[in-house]
């Protein structure tokens, strides 16, 4: 038997790439599915808010699926990372990425808003053992999150917060002390996500309250900023990591996006924002342009209170 041959620079580049592109094509599965399930679930609701969680399905793809230590069977342990989301009306996304990565049932997920199912129109704490918060108040989740990195600090735990929040968001006051505190304490383990798809429940963000220089709002603050396409898996996961690595203050990621993202008919209208109701004929159209086959779309719309 002859000598393995040594592994060079190269290999080890070429390995690499290839388990990157490994984990952006799972990602992006996972965020095709989070879109697709979140759909449906609005359909069987009868309501809901599609246009932002189209916006943030890769975001919450490529943390659940790469960047978070949280995983179906250590949501008790108190040395996992936590997720945040703050702008809670995105729940539809959240139950959806959820039942991808096994925190739940894919089709028990579905029962959105239903009488005395667990999966509200907004995350509630004591439903759900994966959700760290109630949310729904805009603003509120942020401080919440804030105080989880304050608390895991003074725990020296290595575990990290990320919390996501609309743009729309950013219009309340408690989200700037909020910010101010973090940056005050040194909050490295503090991550925060701004779904910037510039539109809000009524109009665009501008026409209401315009948020520009958002970037250098945050920087002002002493965060640590990147923007980047928030629908770029590979520029996402590659941002995770670098805030992951900055010493000393908190991180904020401001990810452009769209709102609708995937549904021609829905991208860019501030009337899909929410809460709306879907028809059968709007649920298929949406779930064909995200990709579903015949078949998985009627498995999606099939009755479901049988």
């Amino acid at each position: 038997m002859g000598l393995a041959k040594p592994i060079t620079a190269k290999d080890a580049d070429e390995e690499d790439k290839a388990t990157l592109e490994g984990l952006v094509a799972d990602v992006t599965a996972a965020a095709r599915f989070t879109r697709q399930h979140a759909i449906a679930a609005i359909y069987h609701a009868g309501s809901g808010h599609p246009g932002g969680a189209m916006s943030s399905a890769d975001i919450l793809a490529a943390l659940f699926g790469a960047e978070l230590n949280l995983w179906p069977d250590i949501v008790n342990d108190a040395h996992r990372d936590r997720f945040v989301l703050s702008k809670g009306h995105g729940a539809p996304a959240l139950y959806a990425v959820a039942a991808h990565y096994g925190f739940c049932s894919p089709r028990a997920a579905l029962a959105l808003r239903k009488l005395g199912s667990p999966y509200q129109g907004h995350p509630h704490v004591l439903d759900l053992p994966w959700v760290e918060t109630s949310t729904g108040s805009l603003g509120q989740g942020f401080s919440v999150a804030l105080g989880m990195a304050m608390g895991l600090k003074l725990q020296k735990s290595q575990a990290r917060v990320y919390t996501l929040l609309g743009d729309g968001e950013l219009q309340e006051g408690e989200v700037w002390e909020a910010a101010m505190c973090a940056a005050h304490h040194n909050l490295d383990n503090l991550c925060a996500i701004i779904d910037y798809n510039k539109l809000q429940s009524d109009n665009r963000n501008d026409a209401i309250m315009r948020l520009e220089p958002l970037a250098a709002k945050w920087r002002a603050f002493d965060w640590a900023v990147a923007e980047v396409d928030g629908h770029d898996i590979s520029e996402l996961l590659r941002t995770f990591r670098r805030a992951a690595a900055t010493a000393g203050r908190p991180s904020v990621i401001i990810a452009h996006t769209v709102k609708g993202k995937g549904v021609p008919y829905m991208e860019n209208i501030p009337a899909w924002h929410g809460s709306v109701k879907l028809t059968r004929e709007q649920a298929e159209e949406a779930l064909a342009a995200l990709g579903a086959q015949r078949d998985e779309i009627r498995e999606f719309l099939d009755d479901r209170n049988g």
